[in-house]
């Protein structure tokens, strides 16, 4: 599984405590934001929620684990899009839930709000509980086709209430797209040249007007 690692200015020299967290367990770790306070451009969480809608949708990653302050913004950002099911995890118990129930695709984490003493191994336990198991197995385990009824109909719901993705690249404000395009490695990321041809077309216009 290729895991995408997506953190914005406030937070993003926590990313090498969600990297060693993740270690061990056999994904790609794709570090996709920033790294440190004086990478640029500089990535708010409106650039991260659209990056990592992104590489969800053209499929450069099957996971997206990104956060900012209290978790919440980055949340709310990458839930604008279609084909992101996004959980805001706190706890273990938070992550194992969605893990189980939910089955989404990403995560937001808090990385400033209560992070403090031992944080970094609250992270290894969200990480050792958010992929125990595989997804969608339900809790309680009666409830397991009711819950998987739920999730199609959700995902549904998300293809209906959405633009198609293309057409969310040839319309988004150039503030937000255009931090995400000129961040060093993403191009290179997105292998544009390889995807499908309404894609590949919308971002090259977008690329043709960057500044």
């Amino acid at each position: 599984m290729k895991v995408a690692v997506v953190l914005e200015t406030v937070t993003c020299e926590r990313g090498e405590e969600i990297i060693s967290a993740l270690d061990g367990r056999g994904f790609e770790i794709l570090n996709a934001g920033m790294k440190k306070k004086d990478d640029k451009p500089e990535l708010t969480y409106i650039n991260t929620g659209l990056l990592g809608a992104i590489l969800l949708n053209l499929g450069v990653a099957d996971f997206v684990i990104g956060g900012c302050g209290t978790g919440q913004g980055f949340f709310n950002s990458i839930l604008q899009y279609p084909n992101v099911f996004c959980g805001h995890i706190l706890t273990p118990l938070d992550a194992w839930l969605f893990a189980r129930i939910n089955a989404g695709n990403c995560i937001s984490l808090a990385l400033t709000q209560g992070y403090g003493w031992a944080s970094e191994i609250n992270l290894k336990y969200i990480f050792d509980k958010l992929f125990l198991e595989k997804f969608g197995l339900g809790y309680p385990e009666s409830r397991f086709e009711i819950q998987a009824v739920s999730r199609k109909r959700l995902s549904s719901i998300s293809e209906k209430t959405h633009h198609p993705f293309y057409e969310i690249i040839e319309n988004i404000d150039h503030e937000v797209l255009n931090p995400v395009l000129k961040f060093p490695g993403v191009l290179e990321m997105l292998d544009i040249e390889n995807k499908d041809f309404k894609i590949q077309k919308a971002f090259k216009k977008r690329l043709s007007e960057l500044q």
